[in-house]
């Protein structure tokens, strides 16, 4: 960064309180000459006990009106100290928020976020994948079910089993509060017994939002792909970052996060996703899911989250500090340039012996151990900067709750 934080004052206010929050404070941490301000309903795990940011709790701050009241306040107030304020949200009912409202903070924050009408087209999985159908990008086959039709839609799907089935936004405050048995973000079923079983628990919940079915792709973990992005104001792609997922997690609330990635270099992909999102006006951070089809050879996309997600301090070890990015553009108004991760290297969320346990992939496993002994590994939460007893503690503890959870809950998704 050719400016320091000295020759032109500003603030990040960073939104949620989770891995990605913390892992974001911590890039911060890198550029920044002042704390910045982390504010949630609630601290987690991940954040608690930090001397990284300034916490600062609000109930009910993730409903439209606590937000935009308390929000406006706190970018009015931290106006007067700082030239330049930047927003970092963390989760996907922040930027939803965010984007919804941002023309009640005119003025305030330096950088933009997806324009409404885009987000709610990712947000919703059929328009997606229409997106993706006029821009010439793979995805699953797909079928889209009403709630009314959740139970016939077993007869119905132009695919057979084994099949993935997700709500049509996990995050969306309705699924987020719905409640029944075997409630997950994503569904594994290997038969109709078992999705019948399920849809029939869901509808008893009083859910009402439509489901999505999608073909399994075969291949494990390692099948998977993530790209972490950022886009400025004018839509242009300035830093791309591919990752391998070795493996994911499992417990109901988090199945489908990653639970370790090892960062690698194609660029023929990376400059395909560029070109998708600089085509559909994509503004701000972006976190891509997608699986390698080894039937096909292609590259299947399944959703773009509009925000970075909580395995993205794997960019950092790929050689990227996506903070470092954003106040390049939203700050400091640097010319328009792409930047790439270039660097091998491992991150985890888990101990390493879980890694080694239930990574299948002989060859990941040698790789994973061979970047560990280069020192070329990271976990979010290992900030030796941010260390003091009561944190050590908690995320020791947050650590061995891994253990319990793949020992409970792992599952074989190879197919």
């Amino acid at each position: 960064m050719q400016s320091s934080a000295n020759d032109r004052l500003f603030m990040p206010i960073i939104l949620g309180s989770d891995e990605n929050a913390y892992g974001t404070a911590r890039l911060f941490r890198e550029i920044c000459g002042v704390k910045p301000l982390l504010v949630c309903t609630r601290g987690l795990i991940p954040t608690v006990y930090s001397s990284l940011f300034t916490l600062k709790t609000i109930e009910g701050f993730d409903t439209d009106d606590v937000f935009c009241r308390e929000l406006l306040k706190l970018l009015s107030e931290y106006k007067k100290t700082y030239d330049k304020i930047v927003v970092v949200p963390c989760s996907d009912y922040y930027l939803s928020l965010l984007s919804r409202h941002y023309d009640s903070f005119s003025g305030l924050i330096e950088n933009k976020f997806i324009p409404r009408a885009l987000l709610e087209t990712l947000d919703t999985k059929d328009k997606f994948y229409a997106l993706c159908e006029k821009h010439g990008m793979d995805y699953p086959r797909t079928y889209v079910a009403a709630p009314e039709e959740r139970l016939s839609a077993a007869d119905s799907i132009p695919f057979d089993f084994p099949i993935v089935v997700k709500p049509e936004n996990s995050n969306a405050s309705e699924y987020l509060h719905a409640s029944f048995e075997g409630k997950k973000k994503v569904f594994f079923f290997d038969d109709k017994e078992s999705y019948i079983k399920t849809m029939e628990s869901m509808n008893r919940s009083g859910y009402k939002g439509k489901i999505i079915i999608q073909e399994f792709i075969g291949g494990g973990d390692d099948s998977m792909r993530v790209v972490n992005t950022y886009s400025d104001a004018e839509g242009r792609v300035r830093a791309v970052c591919l990752g391998q997922p070795v493996l994911e997690e499992y417990a109901p609330k988090t199945l489908g996060n990653y639970a370790a990635i090892i960062s690698r270099k194609d660029r023929a992909l990376c400059e395909r996703i560029k070109k998708f999102l600089e085509d559909i006006g994509y503004v701000g951070f972006g976190n891509i899911d997608m699986k390698y089809d080894r039937k096909s050879g292609r590259y299947l996309m399944f959703e773009i989250n509009p925000r970075l997600g909580r395995s993205s301090y794997f960019v950092r070890g790929a050689g990227l500090n996506m903070m470092k990015v954003l106040c390049d553009d939203a700050v400091f108004k640097m010319p328009y340039s792409c930047a790439y991760g270039e660097e091998v290297s491992l991150w985890s969320n888990v101990p390493k012996s879980v890694i080694f346990k239930y990574v299948k992939d002989e060859s990941l496993k040698k790789e994973a151990r061979e970047l560990i002994k280069s020192g070329k590994y990271s976990r979010t939460l290992d900030c030796a900067e941010d260390f003091n007893l009561r944190r050590f503690m908690w995320i020791k503890r947050y650590y061995l709750g891994q253990y319990k959870n793949f020992k409970r809950f792992y599952f074989e998704k190879n197919k």
